[in-house]
Protein backbone atom coordinates (compact mmCIF):
# COMPACT_ATOMS: atom_id res chain seq x y z
CA UNK A 1 0.00 0.00 0.00
CA UNK A 2 1.51 3.22 -0.80
CA UNK A 3 2.05 5.59 2.28
CA UNK A 4 0.45 8.66 2.94
CA UNK A 5 1.60 12.05 2.27
CA UNK A 6 3.94 13.63 4.41
CA UNK A 7 0.87 16.34 6.45
CA UNK A 8 -0.89 13.22 7.18
CA UNK A 9 1.81 11.22 8.32
CA UNK A 10 2.92 13.72 10.90
CA UNK A 11 -0.93 14.11 12.37
CA UNK A 12 -1.13 9.91 12.19
CA UNK A 13 1.28 7.22 11.87
CA UNK A 14 0.72 4.77 9.13
CA UNK A 15 -0.13 2.08 12.56
CA UNK A 16 -2.63 5.26 13.74
CA UNK A 17 -4.65 5.11 10.43
CA UNK A 18 -4.32 1.15 10.50
CA UNK A 19 -6.01 1.37 13.66
CA UNK A 20 -9.11 3.31 12.36
CA UNK A 21 -9.99 0.97 9.29
CA UNK A 22 -9.47 -1.50 12.21
CA UNK A 23 -12.12 0.53 14.36
CA UNK A 24 -14.31 0.90 11.40
CA UNK A 25 -14.55 -2.47 10.45
CA UNK A 26 -15.10 -3.39 13.70
CA UNK A 27 -18.17 -0.85 14.06
CA UNK A 28 -19.79 -1.89 10.63
CA UNK A 29 -19.47 -5.23 11.72
CA UNK A 30 -22.12 -5.05 13.65
CA UNK A 31 -24.47 -2.46 11.45
CA UNK A 32 -25.33 -1.67 7.86
CA UNK A 33 -24.72 1.74 8.28
CA UNK A 34 -21.04 2.95 6.60
CA UNK A 35 -18.60 4.95 8.68
CA UNK A 36 -15.80 7.10 6.84
CA UNK A 37 -12.49 9.07 7.67
CA UNK A 38 -11.73 11.75 5.34
CA UNK A 39 -8.86 13.90 6.08
CA UNK A 40 -8.15 17.00 4.24
CA UNK A 41 -4.88 19.30 4.39
CA UNK A 42 -6.91 22.40 3.99
CA UNK A 43 -10.20 24.06 4.07
CA UNK A 44 -10.68 27.73 3.46
CA UNK A 45 -14.25 27.59 3.88
CA UNK A 46 -16.52 26.19 6.62
CA UNK A 47 -15.95 22.61 7.78
CA UNK A 48 -19.53 21.38 7.59
CA UNK A 49 -19.70 22.56 4.26
CA UNK A 50 -17.11 21.31 2.92
CA UNK A 51 -17.73 17.78 4.62
CA UNK A 52 -21.07 17.59 2.55
CA UNK A 53 -18.98 18.41 -0.75
CA UNK A 54 -16.52 15.43 0.57
CA UNK A 55 -20.06 12.86 1.47
CA UNK A 56 -21.33 13.91 -2.04
CA UNK A 57 -18.40 13.61 -4.22
CA UNK A 58 -17.76 9.90 -1.90
CA UNK A 59 -21.40 8.97 -2.86
CA UNK A 60 -22.24 7.96 0.86
CA UNK A 61 -25.45 9.65 0.16
CA UNK A 62 -26.00 6.05 -2.39
CA UNK A 63 -26.02 3.82 -0.09
CA UNK A 64 -28.95 1.64 0.51
CA UNK A 65 -30.38 2.61 3.82
CA UNK A 66 -29.25 6.51 3.68
CA UNK A 67 -27.17 5.25 6.49
CA UNK A 68 -23.41 6.48 5.88
CA UNK A 69 -21.58 8.65 8.29
CA UNK A 70 -18.10 10.79 7.77
CA UNK A 71 -15.59 12.25 10.16
CA UNK A 72 -14.13 15.05 7.78
CA UNK A 73 -10.68 16.86 9.25
CA UNK A 74 -9.16 19.32 7.97
CA UNK A 75 -5.61 19.21 9.62
CA UNK A 76 -3.61 22.18 8.88
CA UNK A 77 -7.04 24.10 9.29
CA UNK A 78 -7.70 22.39 12.54
CA UNK A 79 -11.09 22.12 11.52
CA UNK A 80 -13.81 19.26 12.09
CA UNK A 81 -17.27 17.56 10.65
CA UNK A 82 -19.35 15.34 11.55
CA UNK A 83 -21.90 14.55 8.98
CA UNK A 84 -24.57 12.22 8.83
CA UNK A 85 -27.34 10.65 6.05
CA UNK A 86 -30.60 11.46 6.56
CA UNK A 87 -31.04 7.91 7.04
CA UNK A 88 -28.78 8.39 10.29
CA UNK A 89 -29.82 12.11 11.12
CA UNK A 90 -33.61 11.44 11.50
CA UNK A 91 -33.08 9.07 14.53
CA UNK A 92 -30.07 10.84 16.44
CA UNK A 93 -31.16 14.13 15.85
CA UNK A 94 -29.39 17.38 16.21
CA UNK A 95 -28.40 17.17 19.37
CA UNK A 96 -26.34 14.27 19.11
CA UNK A 97 -23.58 15.18 16.54
CA UNK A 98 -22.13 18.46 18.40
CA UNK A 99 -21.43 15.91 21.31
CA UNK A 100 -19.85 13.69 19.49
CA UNK A 101 -17.63 16.46 18.03
CA UNK A 102 -16.85 17.90 21.35
CA UNK A 103 -15.33 14.30 22.04
CA UNK A 104 -13.46 13.84 19.09
CA UNK A 105 -11.85 17.50 19.55
CA UNK A 106 -10.99 16.78 23.34
CA UNK A 107 -8.65 13.47 22.30
CA UNK A 108 -6.86 16.09 19.54
CA UNK A 109 -6.33 18.55 21.80
CA UNK A 110 -4.53 16.08 23.59
CA UNK A 111 -2.69 15.48 20.98
CA UNK A 112 -4.27 11.74 20.63
CA UNK A 113 -5.92 12.03 17.32
CA UNK A 114 -5.77 8.09 16.53
CA UNK A 115 -7.72 8.02 19.99
CA UNK A 116 -10.42 10.20 18.90
CA UNK A 117 -10.95 8.79 15.66
CA UNK A 118 -11.41 5.19 17.21
CA UNK A 119 -13.78 6.73 19.90
CA UNK A 120 -15.61 8.05 17.96
CA UNK A 121 -16.07 5.32 15.39
CA UNK A 122 -17.08 3.41 18.47
CA UNK A 123 -19.74 5.60 19.81
CA UNK A 124 -21.15 5.43 16.02
CA UNK A 125 -20.67 1.73 15.87
CA UNK A 126 -22.67 1.65 19.00
CA UNK A 127 -25.52 4.14 18.10
CA UNK A 128 -25.75 2.90 14.48
CA UNK A 129 -26.02 -0.60 15.29
CA UNK A 130 -29.05 0.06 17.36
CA UNK A 131 -30.98 1.77 14.40
CA UNK A 132 -29.57 0.13 11.84
CA UNK A 133 -28.58 -3.51 12.89
CA UNK A 134 -26.12 -6.10 10.31
CA UNK A 135 -28.15 -8.73 8.33
CA UNK A 136 -26.62 -11.52 6.64
CA UNK A 137 -27.18 -10.46 3.87
CA UNK A 138 -25.47 -6.54 4.33
CA UNK A 139 -22.67 -5.88 1.94
CA UNK A 140 -19.86 -3.09 2.69
CA UNK A 141 -21.01 -0.73 -0.07
CA UNK A 142 -18.41 1.75 0.85
CA UNK A 143 -14.49 1.79 1.55
CA UNK A 144 -13.16 1.47 5.02
CA UNK A 145 -10.21 3.18 3.87
CA UNK A 146 -9.42 6.72 5.14
CA UNK A 147 -9.50 9.25 2.52
CA UNK A 148 -6.87 11.81 1.79
CA UNK A 149 -7.12 14.86 -0.66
Amino acid sequence: MARHPRWVRKFLSEPDLDDIVHAIRRAEAETSAEVRVHLARRCTVDALASAFQVFDRLGMHQTAERNGVLIYVAIGDRKLALVGDEGIHSRVGDAYWPRLVEDVLRHFREERPRDGFVHAIGELGTVLSRYFPRRPSDDNELSDRVSVE
